[in-house]
Protein backbone atom coordinates (compact mmCIF):
# COMPACT_ATOMS: atom_id res chain seq x y z
CA UNK A 1 0.00 0.00 0.00
CA UNK A 2 1.14 3.53 -0.69
CA UNK A 3 0.83 6.32 1.84
CA UNK A 4 -1.13 8.78 -0.31
CA UNK A 5 -3.12 8.60 -3.56
CA UNK A 6 -0.94 8.30 -6.64
CA UNK A 7 -2.51 10.68 -9.15
CA UNK A 8 -1.69 11.57 -12.74
CA UNK A 9 -0.24 14.83 -11.44
CA UNK A 10 2.05 12.82 -9.15
CA UNK A 11 3.23 10.91 -12.20
CA UNK A 12 4.02 14.18 -13.99
CA UNK A 13 5.88 15.59 -10.98
CA UNK A 14 8.06 12.53 -10.35
CA UNK A 15 11.72 13.55 -10.33
CA UNK A 16 13.09 10.77 -12.51
CA UNK A 17 16.46 11.31 -14.14
CA UNK A 18 18.52 9.81 -16.92
CA UNK A 19 17.33 6.43 -18.17
CA UNK A 20 14.36 6.58 -15.75
CA UNK A 21 12.91 9.87 -17.03
CA UNK A 22 9.44 9.66 -18.58
CA UNK A 23 9.60 13.05 -20.37
CA UNK A 24 5.88 13.59 -19.88
CA UNK A 25 3.83 16.76 -20.30
CA UNK A 26 0.11 17.41 -20.46
CA UNK A 27 -1.45 18.50 -23.77
CA UNK A 28 -5.15 18.30 -22.86
CA UNK A 29 -7.63 17.46 -20.12
CA UNK A 30 -5.88 19.14 -17.19
CA UNK A 31 -8.96 18.58 -15.04
CA UNK A 32 -8.11 14.89 -15.14
CA UNK A 33 -4.73 15.35 -13.50
CA UNK A 34 -6.34 14.63 -10.14
CA UNK A 35 -7.48 11.16 -11.23
CA UNK A 36 -5.98 8.42 -9.10
CA UNK A 37 -3.89 5.64 -10.65
CA UNK A 38 -4.85 2.52 -8.71
CA UNK A 39 -3.33 -0.23 -10.88
CA UNK A 40 0.41 -0.28 -11.65
CA UNK A 41 -0.04 -1.54 -15.20
CA UNK A 42 -0.51 -0.33 -18.78
CA UNK A 43 -2.79 -1.09 -21.73
CA UNK A 44 -2.53 -0.55 -25.48
CA UNK A 45 -6.17 0.09 -26.52
CA UNK A 46 -6.01 -1.31 -30.05
CA UNK A 47 -8.84 -3.80 -29.61
CA UNK A 48 -10.99 -1.21 -27.85
CA UNK A 49 -10.63 1.27 -30.72
CA UNK A 50 -11.84 -1.47 -33.06
CA UNK A 51 -14.93 -1.94 -30.88
CA UNK A 52 -14.03 -4.87 -28.59
CA UNK A 53 -14.48 -3.80 -24.94
CA UNK A 54 -15.22 -7.16 -23.30
CA UNK A 55 -11.82 -7.40 -21.60
CA UNK A 56 -11.00 -3.69 -21.39
CA UNK A 57 -8.69 -2.90 -18.47
CA UNK A 58 -9.89 0.66 -18.06
CA UNK A 59 -8.14 1.14 -14.71
CA UNK A 60 -4.73 1.01 -16.42
CA UNK A 61 -2.81 3.87 -18.04
CA UNK A 62 -3.66 3.81 -21.76
CA UNK A 63 -0.69 4.09 -24.15
CA UNK A 64 -1.18 5.19 -27.75
CA UNK A 65 1.68 4.44 -30.12
CA UNK A 66 2.01 4.91 -33.86
CA UNK A 67 -0.43 2.14 -34.68
CA UNK A 68 -3.17 3.36 -32.33
CA UNK A 69 -2.73 6.99 -33.46
CA UNK A 70 -2.94 6.04 -37.15
CA UNK A 71 -6.07 4.00 -36.44
CA UNK A 72 -7.68 6.96 -34.65
CA UNK A 73 -7.05 9.14 -37.71
CA UNK A 74 -8.67 6.46 -39.89
CA UNK A 75 -11.72 6.33 -37.63
CA UNK A 76 -12.25 10.08 -37.86
CA UNK A 77 -11.80 10.11 -41.64
CA UNK A 78 -14.46 7.41 -41.94
CA UNK A 79 -16.64 9.13 -39.32
CA UNK A 80 -16.62 6.04 -37.09
CA UNK A 81 -16.00 7.72 -33.75
CA UNK A 82 -18.36 5.69 -31.56
CA UNK A 83 -15.48 3.60 -30.20
CA UNK A 84 -13.54 6.74 -29.22
CA UNK A 85 -16.57 8.10 -27.38
CA UNK A 86 -17.07 4.77 -25.67
CA UNK A 87 -13.38 4.58 -24.72
CA UNK A 88 -13.65 7.84 -22.80
CA UNK A 89 -16.94 6.83 -21.21
CA UNK A 90 -14.77 4.67 -18.94
CA UNK A 91 -12.92 6.51 -16.21
CA UNK A 92 -9.43 5.74 -17.48
CA UNK A 93 -6.58 7.35 -15.50
CA UNK A 94 -4.96 9.05 -18.50
CA UNK A 95 -4.00 8.63 -22.15
CA UNK A 96 -0.32 8.83 -23.15
CA UNK A 97 0.85 9.43 -26.72
CA UNK A 98 4.42 8.31 -27.42
CA UNK A 99 6.90 9.37 -30.18
CA UNK A 100 5.72 12.98 -29.65
CA UNK A 101 2.55 12.05 -31.52
CA UNK A 102 -0.33 14.51 -31.41
CA UNK A 103 -3.93 13.30 -31.86
CA UNK A 104 -6.38 15.43 -33.83
CA UNK A 105 -8.37 18.20 -32.19
CA UNK A 106 -11.61 16.16 -32.18
CA UNK A 107 -9.97 13.44 -30.08
CA UNK A 108 -8.66 16.07 -27.65
CA UNK A 109 -12.12 17.62 -27.38
CA UNK A 110 -13.62 14.26 -26.38
CA UNK A 111 -10.89 13.86 -23.74
CA UNK A 112 -11.60 17.38 -22.40
CA UNK A 113 -15.32 16.69 -22.10
CA UNK A 114 -14.71 13.42 -20.25
CA UNK A 115 -12.18 15.02 -17.90
CA UNK A 116 -9.36 12.69 -18.91
CA UNK A 117 -5.79 13.98 -19.07
CA UNK A 118 -3.90 13.45 -22.33
CA UNK A 119 -0.12 13.26 -21.93
CA UNK A 120 2.69 13.23 -24.46
CA UNK A 121 6.25 11.88 -24.42
CA UNK A 122 9.07 11.77 -26.95
CA UNK A 123 9.98 8.20 -25.97
CA UNK A 124 9.20 5.17 -28.08
CA UNK A 125 6.27 3.07 -26.91
CA UNK A 126 8.32 0.08 -25.75
CA UNK A 127 10.89 2.23 -23.92
CA UNK A 128 8.20 4.35 -22.26
CA UNK A 129 6.34 1.21 -21.13
CA UNK A 130 9.51 -0.21 -19.54
CA UNK A 131 10.26 3.03 -17.71
CA UNK A 132 6.67 3.51 -16.56
CA UNK A 133 6.41 -0.03 -15.19
CA UNK A 134 9.72 0.48 -13.40
CA UNK A 135 8.38 3.68 -11.82
CA UNK A 136 5.16 1.87 -10.84
CA UNK A 137 7.20 -0.93 -9.30
CA UNK A 138 8.89 1.58 -7.00
CA UNK A 139 5.82 3.65 -6.16
CA UNK A 140 3.44 0.78 -5.45
CA UNK A 141 5.95 -1.46 -3.65
CA UNK A 142 5.10 -2.39 -0.02
CA UNK A 143 7.08 -0.17 2.35
CA UNK A 144 8.03 0.14 6.01
CA UNK A 145 10.53 2.09 8.09
CA UNK A 146 13.15 0.61 10.38
CA UNK A 147 15.55 1.87 13.03
CA UNK A 148 19.07 1.12 11.87
CA UNK A 149 21.94 2.09 9.60
CA UNK A 150 22.25 0.96 5.98
CA UNK A 151 25.74 0.85 4.47
CA UNK A 152 27.33 -0.62 1.35
CA UNK A 153 30.46 -2.66 2.07
CA UNK A 154 32.32 -4.19 -0.88
CA UNK A 155 29.13 -3.91 -2.93
CA UNK A 156 26.99 -5.71 -0.33
CA UNK A 157 24.10 -3.85 1.29
CA UNK A 158 24.30 -4.34 5.07
CA UNK A 159 21.61 -3.20 7.50
CA UNK A 160 23.02 -2.63 10.99
CA UNK A 161 20.42 -3.04 13.73
CA UNK A 162 20.49 -3.08 17.50
CA UNK A 163 19.44 -1.15 20.58
CA UNK A 164 19.96 2.59 20.67
CA UNK A 165 23.49 3.44 21.80
CA UNK A 166 24.99 0.06 20.85
CA UNK A 167 27.33 1.78 18.37
CA UNK A 168 25.70 1.41 14.96
CA UNK A 169 26.48 4.93 13.76
CA UNK A 170 30.06 4.84 15.09
CA UNK A 171 30.62 1.52 13.35
CA UNK A 172 29.21 2.92 10.10
CA UNK A 173 31.41 6.00 10.42
CA UNK A 174 34.52 3.81 10.65
CA UNK A 175 33.36 1.88 7.57
CA UNK A 176 32.96 5.18 5.67
CA UNK A 177 36.46 6.17 6.78
CA UNK A 178 37.69 2.87 5.28
CA UNK A 179 36.16 3.71 1.88
CA UNK A 180 32.68 2.20 2.10
CA UNK A 181 29.42 4.08 1.56
CA UNK A 182 26.49 5.27 3.65
CA UNK A 183 22.93 4.84 2.41
CA UNK A 184 20.90 5.93 5.45
CA UNK A 185 21.41 6.51 9.15
CA UNK A 186 18.92 6.08 12.01
CA UNK A 187 15.70 5.74 9.94
CA UNK A 188 15.77 3.42 6.94
CA UNK A 189 12.85 3.02 4.55
CA UNK A 190 12.68 -0.39 2.90
CA UNK A 191 10.40 -1.53 0.09
CA UNK A 192 9.84 -4.87 -1.61
CA UNK A 193 10.44 -4.73 -5.37
CA UNK A 194 9.48 -7.55 -7.75
CA UNK A 195 8.35 -9.64 -4.78
CA UNK A 196 11.85 -10.84 -3.85
CA UNK A 197 14.14 -7.81 -3.47
CA UNK A 198 14.33 -5.46 -0.49
CA UNK A 199 15.62 -1.99 -1.39
CA UNK A 200 16.59 0.44 1.35
CA UNK A 201 17.02 4.19 1.35
CA UNK A 202 16.75 7.15 3.68
CA UNK A 203 13.23 7.94 4.84
CA UNK A 204 13.95 11.62 4.20
CA UNK A 205 16.19 12.73 1.33
CA UNK A 206 17.23 15.90 3.18
CA UNK A 207 18.68 14.14 6.24
CA UNK A 208 19.47 10.62 5.05
CA UNK A 209 23.19 11.32 4.56
CA UNK A 210 23.63 12.98 7.95
CA UNK A 211 24.73 11.04 11.02
CA UNK A 212 24.24 11.59 14.73
CA UNK A 213 27.39 10.77 16.70
CA UNK A 214 26.87 10.96 20.46
CA UNK A 215 29.20 13.55 21.96
CA UNK A 216 29.89 15.08 18.54
CA UNK A 217 26.44 15.88 17.20
CA UNK A 218 25.12 15.89 13.63
CA UNK A 219 27.66 15.52 10.82
CA UNK A 220 27.18 15.79 7.06
CA UNK A 221 28.83 12.73 5.54
CA UNK A 222 28.72 14.13 2.01
CA UNK A 223 30.56 17.29 2.99
CA UNK A 224 33.13 15.52 5.16
CA UNK A 225 33.96 12.52 2.98
CA UNK A 226 32.73 13.51 -0.50
CA UNK A 227 29.97 12.28 -2.79
CA UNK A 228 31.78 8.97 -3.25
CA UNK A 229 30.94 8.07 0.35
CA UNK A 230 27.15 7.93 -0.13
CA UNK A 231 24.47 6.06 -2.10
CA UNK A 232 20.84 6.93 -2.64
CA UNK A 233 19.56 3.37 -2.28
CA UNK A 234 20.85 -0.19 -2.01
CA UNK A 235 19.48 -3.70 -1.83
CA UNK A 236 19.51 -5.10 1.71
CA UNK A 237 21.49 -8.34 1.40
CA UNK A 238 22.60 -8.95 5.00
CA UNK A 239 21.24 -7.90 8.38
CA UNK A 240 23.81 -7.60 11.16
CA UNK A 241 22.36 -7.38 14.66
CA UNK A 242 24.70 -5.74 17.16
CA UNK A 243 23.99 -6.78 20.74
CA UNK A 244 25.76 -6.60 24.06
CA UNK A 245 27.86 -9.65 24.88
CA UNK A 246 25.94 -12.24 26.89
CA UNK A 247 28.23 -14.85 28.42
CA UNK A 248 25.28 -17.18 28.95
CA UNK A 249 24.29 -17.13 25.29
CA UNK A 250 25.71 -19.61 22.79
CA UNK A 251 26.80 -17.82 19.64
CA UNK A 252 27.33 -19.48 16.27
CA UNK A 253 31.06 -20.20 15.96
CA UNK A 254 31.07 -22.16 12.70
CA UNK A 255 28.52 -20.42 10.51
CA UNK A 256 26.58 -23.48 9.33
CA UNK A 257 23.36 -22.41 11.06
CA UNK A 258 21.69 -19.98 8.66
CA UNK A 259 19.55 -17.40 10.45
CA UNK A 260 17.16 -15.15 8.53
CA UNK A 261 14.89 -12.20 9.21
CA UNK A 262 11.72 -11.69 7.20
CA UNK A 263 10.87 -8.21 5.93
CA UNK A 264 7.82 -7.66 3.71
CA UNK A 265 7.71 -11.36 2.88
CA UNK A 266 11.41 -11.65 1.93
CA UNK A 267 13.88 -13.58 4.09
CA UNK A 268 17.29 -11.92 4.50
CA UNK A 269 20.40 -13.63 5.96
CA UNK A 270 21.03 -12.39 9.50
CA UNK A 271 24.19 -12.40 11.60
CA UNK A 272 24.32 -11.68 15.32
CA UNK A 273 27.54 -10.00 16.44
CA UNK A 274 28.13 -9.57 20.17
CA UNK A 275 29.67 -6.24 21.15
CA UNK A 276 32.31 -5.98 23.85
CA UNK A 277 35.41 -3.83 24.43
CA UNK A 278 38.31 -4.77 22.19
CA UNK A 279 36.29 -6.22 19.30
CA UNK A 280 36.98 -4.51 15.97
CA UNK A 281 33.46 -4.45 14.53
CA UNK A 282 34.26 -2.75 11.19
CA UNK A 283 36.75 -5.51 10.31
CA UNK A 284 34.20 -8.18 11.27
CA UNK A 285 31.57 -6.50 9.09
CA UNK A 286 34.00 -6.26 6.17
CA UNK A 287 34.75 -9.98 6.55
CA UNK A 288 30.99 -10.72 6.61
CA UNK A 289 30.52 -8.74 3.38
CA UNK A 290 33.37 -10.53 1.61
CA UNK A 291 32.10 -13.89 2.85
CA UNK A 292 28.64 -13.07 1.46
CA UNK A 293 30.21 -12.22 -1.90
CA UNK A 294 31.92 -15.61 -1.89
CA UNK A 295 28.55 -17.25 -1.29
CA UNK A 296 27.13 -15.45 -4.34
CA UNK A 297 30.05 -16.90 -6.30
CA UNK A 298 29.18 -20.41 -5.09
CA UNK A 299 31.72 -20.85 -2.28
CA UNK A 300 30.51 -21.34 1.30
CA UNK A 301 33.40 -21.36 3.77
CA UNK A 302 31.48 -22.93 6.68
CA UNK A 303 29.92 -25.64 4.52
CA UNK A 304 33.23 -26.56 2.88
CA UNK A 305 34.97 -26.60 6.27
CA UNK A 306 32.32 -28.96 7.63
CA UNK A 307 32.63 -31.26 4.59
CA UNK A 308 36.42 -31.34 4.89
CA UNK A 309 36.16 -32.32 8.56
CA UNK A 310 33.77 -35.15 7.66
CA UNK A 311 36.13 -36.38 4.95
CA UNK A 312 39.05 -36.31 7.38
CA UNK A 313 37.09 -38.29 9.97
CA UNK A 314 36.30 -40.92 7.35
CA UNK A 315 39.87 -41.04 6.08
CA UNK A 316 42.40 -43.77 6.95
CA UNK A 317 44.70 -41.36 8.78
CA UNK A 318 41.90 -40.34 11.14
CA UNK A 319 40.96 -43.95 11.83
CA UNK A 320 44.57 -44.93 12.54
CA UNK A 321 44.96 -41.93 14.77
CA UNK A 322 41.88 -42.95 16.75
CA UNK A 323 42.51 -46.73 17.02
CA UNK A 324 46.22 -46.32 17.63
CA UNK A 325 45.73 -43.99 20.60
CA UNK A 326 47.22 -45.40 23.81
CA UNK A 327 44.73 -44.80 26.64
CA UNK A 328 46.50 -46.96 29.25
CA UNK A 329 47.52 -43.94 31.32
Amino acid sequence: MIAKPFTVLTLLDMELKGHNSLNLHCIAGRKGLTRVITVPNINRPGLELSGFFDAFTSECVQIFGRGETAFIEKLYKENKVDTVEKLFSYKIPCAVFTHNLLPNSQFLEVAERSGCAVLQTDLESSEFAIRLLRAFSNMFAPKKTLHGVLVEVYGIGILLTGHSGIGKSECALELIERGHRLVADDIVEIRCVNGNTILGQGANNFISHHMEIRGLGIINVTQLYGVGSIREQKEVQIIIKLEEWDQNKIYDRVGTNLSTTEFLGVKIPTIEIPVRPGRNLPIIIEAAAMNERLKYMGYNSARDFNQNILKWIESTDAQNSYYGFDDSY
